[in-house]
């Protein structure tokens, strides 16, 4: 399975939307097709486009083309749609056709000193994404002042924005993420989500975090 860089969002001067990794009925039985095409290709894309917009209009703002006024809507909608596209690049990344993955070696061990076991980082992970409030995500993320593990519950996209924190694993609990398949079942989802995780994609980022390099795949 090919991997999706962080850099790979961003080209030329203008966000892009990377390619999925795989086919788009590969994710079976997590995610059908449809699901997916309609993730990737609708709501993903629409947060690039969103980026660019609002990254086109803050340049217009400074050069004294649009009125000042402007400038806090274009900062929100930045912030908002460029959230969108880094968390939305990361949860392609970390879905793998293949099931029932397990992390090793360093990850592992981090893992085990920071939530006791694997099996309490599922349940601790699991619970997190299933009581998100609404829209939003369940991350698991490196704290770089205290060099452990974390897990985050994040409102719509603008909560993962926090600098210490170095996302490893996101699961997107809008409800474009899984409702076609299952409906108001989030907990089925989250479920499927657990068994289908890319934990050699999970590792090299944590890695890469461990050599204070930016996360990439």
């Amino acid at each position: 399975m090919d991997t999706i860089c962080l850099c790979d969002g961003y080209e030329d001067g203008h966000y892009v939307l990377p390619p999925l990794p795989y086919d788009a009925a590969a994710l079976e039985p997590l995610l059908d097709a449809e699901t997916v095409l309609l993730h990737h290709s609708r709501h993903h894309a629409a947060y690039v486009a969103g980026a660019n917009a609002a990254a086109g209009m803050m340049r217009q703002v400074a050069l004294g083309e649009l009125p000042e006024t402007l400038a806090a809507t274009a900062a929100h909608n930045l912030a908002f749609n460029l959230a969108g596209h880094m968390l939305h690049t990361l949860y392609w990344g970390n879905i793998s056709p293949e099931h029932g993955q397990q992390p090793c070696c360093e990850l592992a061990d981090a893992i085990n000193t920071s939530f006791g076991s694997y099996e309490g980082f599922v349940r601790l992970f699991r619970s997190v994404a299933q009581g998100v409030q609404g829209s939003g995500w369940a991350i698991l993320a490196k704290d770089a002042a205290s060099h452990r593990l974390v897990v985050l519950g994040a409102h719509r996209h603008q909560d993962a924005l926090l600098p210490r924190m170095r996302p490893l694993l996101v699961c997107d609990v809008w409800e474009h993420a899984y409702y076609l398949r299952y409906h108001n079942n989030r907990a089925g989802y989250v479920e499927a989500f657990m068994n289908q995780i890319c934990w050699h994609t999970v590792a090299k980022r944590f890695n890469s975090n461990q050599k204070n390099h930016v996360c990439c795949r």
